[in-house]
């Protein structure tokens, strides 16, 4: 093994100390260094964000903080952070930082989301695919997987329902680094540990996030100069379908109240906006019947965050097809074509299909974590056979968005609420 590769298999060695203290106005929140007894010695994290970067997972074992009156999470209510040996059934190449803040975005998540089966698959820390099932945990991981399995190689698969055998089956199938649920149903584990290097996650409080869900944690961002800055979590205030607000507008003395979602768009547009909460700003997500169809991540533009999702949904929507249809992705398919006639004709017959049913998108529904500037974006997604949208409101073109929306006889709420997250 060459010098480049052993680096990511290298835990680093760090220097931070076993315990630190916040005074915090008074209240003294205690914090502990996390580590576990693995193979017979002791270690903390692999590394941080990136092989040259030493890091540590503190656990809050001390002191509570209550700021205005609102009592934040405090000592023992740690959920990732409070791992220990029995709960690390198999630590694979030893958990890094990105392993577990991805696990801990899938949790944040899935507790607006506890009312059902539901499971989270993520990658640098946004959903690549997300869904809930009724049908239960098997169902919801094959739709997540489903909505983009070339982004899911390598993600960390997070569930709020035991795992069982059928979607252990599915991990089993590809390539996973973490796999996290509150327990394991019998015959799952033997299943999951043919993946010598999966990380598996016992995680006894992912069975009980509706009472997470209802404190904030103190978020403490770093700057570049050594400075903090201090804010109250982002605390979800769509409970409820029935939490949207009606979409409505005056302009020039006219007022433009939007269609309300029936019973179907409205539970797609709870769950979408329950994902949207743990995807990095400015972002969109396309939903339908459960999952998502394409999430936009990360973008300067609300506009080109639209677009970008409709490409992926499309690009993902014919990868799904291909690897259905002959074992081979997209891509595999796209190089083969210049030599083979058949590659390239049944290519040519997904992106047909492809475009028939708007790669999915055709009846689903949209979610903004900000609201829309112009209507540009709200056409773009109406364009590919969106129903109904969700979004924060209070744009001064707030009547311009919802008139869009009404020339397509599409349902439109407000949040009440911006989800940014950077």
């Amino acid at each position: 093994m060459n010098s480049l590769q052993e680096m990511y298999r290298t835990i680093v060695r760090d220097d931070f100390p076993e315990t630190f203290s916040l005074d915090f106005g008074g209240a003294k929140l205690v914090y502990t260094r996390r580590s576990w007894d693995i193979g017979g010695e002791r270690r903390g994290l692999r590394y941080g964000e990136n092989p040259d970067q030493p890091a540590a997972l503190y656990a809050l074992t001390g002191g509570n903080l209550t700021l205005g009156g609102i009592r934040y999470k405090g000592a023992g209510q740690g959920l990732v952070s409070a791992l220990t040996e029995e709960h690390m059934i198999q630590a694979g190449k030893h958990p890094g930082k990105t392993n577990l803040t991805d696990v801990d975005n899938g949790i944040a998540m899935l507790q607006y989301l506890h009312s059902r089966p539901a499971a989270m698959i993520l990658k640098h820390n946004n959903p690549s695919g997300a869904a809930w099932s009724r049908e239960g945990v098997a169902e919801a991981l094959s739709r997540a997987y489903g909505a983009d399995r070339v982004a899911a190689f390598g993600g960390a698969v997070v569930v709020n329902r035991p795992l069982d055998k059928a979607a252990a089956e599915i991990l089993a199938g590809s390539y996973f680094e973490v796999a996290a649920a509150p327990d394991f149903e019998p015959g799952t584990l033997a299943v999951l540990q043919r993946r010598k290097n999966l990380r598996i996650l016992r995680i006894p409080g992912l069975a009980r996030l509706e009472e997470f869900a209802k404190l904030p944690f103190l978020d403490i961002t770093s700057l570049s100069d050594g400075g903090l800055v201090l804010q109250k979590s982002f605390v979800n205030r769509i409970k409820d379908p029935d939490d949207f607000l009606p979409a409505s507008a005056t302009r020039e003395g006219v007022t433009l109240t939007a269609r309300s979602p029936t019973r179907e768009e409205a539970e797609d547009l709870f769950f979408a906006w329950a994902v949207e909460t743990g995807v990095t700003s400015n972002s969109v997500i396309f939903a339908r019947d459960g999952a998502t169809v394409a999430i936009g991540t990360g973008e300067q533009d609300r506009v080109g965050c639209v677009e970008i999702a409709i490409h992926k949904a499309y690009a993902k929507y014919v990868d799904l097809l291909a690897f259905r249809e002959t074992g081979l992705s997209l891509y595999e398919l796209a190089a083969k074509a210049g030599r083979d006639a058949a590659a390239g004709e049944f290519l040519e017959d997904a992106g047909r299909r492809a475009r028939e049913a708007k790669a999915g998108m055709a009846g689903s529904v949209l979610v903004s974590d900000g609201f829309f500037p112009f209507r540009d974006g709200v056409d773009a997604a109406l364009a590919q056979g969106v129903t109904a949208i969700a979004q924060p409101g209070g744009s001064v073109n707030d009547a311009e968005v919802i008139a869009a929306a009404n020339e397509a006889r599409a349902a439109m709420v407000f949040t009440g609420q911006r989800s940014f997250k950077h």
